[in-house]
């Protein structure tokens, strides 16, 4: 996954592939621009922009004697999360006024679920004096006050006028995703909340969370504490571009606890996000082999990967070996309840397996035809016990060799054949393909940019992605769930790096998932772009500011 791309780079030395460089003007300086003057262009900084909005004459105030009149069974949690948010930033605290005071503007809020429409789609109509909320669901909810604190102008306080308008919105896709590698570099828990609060601002609903590799184990598992007391620390790490080979000296490691596992899904789950927990298999399995060698091919011994890549001791499919498993499985289970696991089951090396006795055996045993058969029957064992715990496994699209477990997802990150592939047999598929969606790439030229893995992929050519292949008919689209931007961290030593390598990038994958995104606009685009920066600021968030060829935001 990652290596292939390494070598690719390494090879034709590809850091900045040849460009043609856009001369683009900006004629003003649209982060000065007021919000009153975008309501009067018709522009508001929304990301990913509505599906459909009309903007209106006037304006509404909201101060703290707003009313919040709500409708039926509402869940106050989304609420809470918005009342907190423009306490923080506004100063503006909302107060319980009683019956006689109901001149005051207010905020209606109805739950609708007696219709198809999606969970997540909502209607949004500012008036003058009031505004009308109508969500098909809890999240459908959450969007809305995320559409609403996106165009609040943060140089106000205690009072926030808003825009009148009516938004109908509501996502084109179901897996609108973020991935996060903290194997290779280890993130704290306070970092991982403030990534999930960028992904809810972007209206994205699923997180991927990379937490077991070669360089290091990062979960807490009771039954086997080696993985964290061994697996979860290396001796050393690479420094610098892979190409120089070049190590430190200092000892890195970090895992989360079952508690802090806990916290951030509950944290996700209040922003109606996904928890995507990811456990390798059977390769990329160094720092697991390094705790308990007996689950390998051979003797060993092993250590923790120091370097990034792949490493040709990988599970040996033996009954033990699944057992190991199947316990880990049991209490990642108990932590997610997310309806995929993503078991990896990308670049396996086939070496050990080739000159084992018990894999040859077993190969024989099964009637398998080859080692690829083999790893093919790995995953299925896998997926079984899964499937009989009431969950799905979701894998790189290397599980498709030697056949598809029966009841697999497949994210394509190898271009989109094995999405095409997958969906064409009736699997359901995320798309990651690295010329799009690998934000470890570089996005702007490389002579001036902190070190990556290589690559270039500029803001603009996220933006043009489109996640359903045109090879696909309408039936076998319906097997596109969407897509999701993957973030690996060999280059990624600290979280601020993280953020710049994500975003705006992840903006503009989230207007593509969110349906809206036409490339024929991104000059549209890059506007309300510049503008939403300076809620980007308000987060702290240290964003990347090179938003096309040459042009930098100030």
């Amino acid at each position: 996954n990652r290596t292939r791309r390494q070598r690719l780079f390494n090879k034709f030395d590809i850091q900045h592939p040849c460009l043609i460089v856009e001369i683009y003007c900006l004629l003003k300086s649209v982060t000065l621009v007021s919000f009153s003057n975008a309501f009067g262009q018709g522009s508001l900084p929304l990301i990913p922009k509505p599906q459909a909005m009309e903007l209106h004459e006037g304006t509404f105030s909201l101060t703290a004697n707003t009313q919040f009149v709500i409708q039926g069974n509402v869940h106050k949690e989304a609420l809470d999360l918005f009342k907190v948010f423009v306490k923080s930033n506004f100063g503006i605290e909302f107060n319980s006024l009683k019956k006689s005071q109901r001149k005051f503007s207010a905020v209606h809020i109805k739950l609708d679920k007696s219709t198809a429409k999606s969970k997540e789609s909502y209607e949004l109509n500012i008036e003058k004096h009031k505004i009308t909320i109508v969500a098909f669901g809890e999240a459908g909810l959450f969007y809305a006050l995320q559409t609403i604190i996106e165009m609040m102008p943060l140089n106000a306080s205690n009072s926030v006028d808003l825009p009148c308008l009516k938004i109908t919105d509501s996502p084109k896709y179901t897996w609108r995703g973020m991935h996060l590698d903290v194997s290779r570099h280890f993130f704290s828990v306070e970092f991982i909340k403030k990534y999930l609060d960028c992904l809810a601002l972007y209206k994205m609903n699923t997180f991927h969370w990379h937490l077991t590799d070669d360089q290091g184990w990062r979960i807490e598992i009771k039954k086997y504490p080696k993985l964290t007391e061994i697996g979860s620390v290396r001796k050393k790490s690479m420094v610098g571009h892979y190409k120089d080979h070049t190590f430190d000296s200092i000892p890195y490691g970090g895992f989360y606890t079952q508690e802090e596992i806990k916290e951030v899904v509950a944290y996700a789950k209040q922003r109606f996000i996904t928890v995507i927990p990811e456990i390798e298999m059977p390769g990329h399995a160094m720092a697991a082999l390094a705790a308990y060698p007996e689950l390998a091919c051979t003797a060993g011994p092993f250590e923790v990967a120091t370097e990034w890549g792949v490493f040709d001791d990988v599970y040996c499919p033996t009954e033990s070996t699944f057992t190991f498993l199947e316990n880990v499985m049991d209490e990642v289970l108990s932590l997610f309840p997310s309806e995929y696991i993503h078991i990896g089951g990308d670049e396996c090396p086939k070496t050990r397996w080739k000159t084992c006795e018990k894999c040859q055996h077993l190969i024989k045993q099964e009637d398998l035809k080859d080692e690829f058969e083999l790893q093919s029957y790995f995953i299925r064992r896998i997926e079984k016990y899964i499937n009989v715990k009431g969950r799905k496994i979701i894998g790189w699209d290397e599980i498709l060799e030697g056949g598809l477990a029966p009841n697999a997802a497949v994210m394509s990150w190898r271009g989109i054949d094995g999405g095409i592939a997958a969906a064409k047999q009736k699997h359901f598929v995320v798309m990651s393909p690295g010329s799009h969606c690998y934000f470890d790439h570089y996005q702007a030229d490389p002579k001036t940019e902190p070190v990556a893995i290589g690559g270039y992929t500029t803001l603009e050519k996220v933006y043009s992605y489109t996640p359903t292949p045109v090879e696909l008919t309408k039936e076998e689209a319906a097997y596109v769930l969407g897509a999701q931007g993957n973030v690996w961290s060999e280059y990624m030593t600290t979280s601020d790096y993280v953020e710049y390598m994500a975003v705006p990038r992840m903006a503009a994958l989230a207007e593509v998932l969110w349906g809206t995104a036409d490339p024929k606009q991104f000059k549209d685009f890059q506007d309300r772009l510049l503008v939403h920066f300076a809620l980007l600021d308000k987060m702290k968030v240290n964003y990347c500011k090179n938003i096309t060829s040459g042009v930098q935001a100030k």
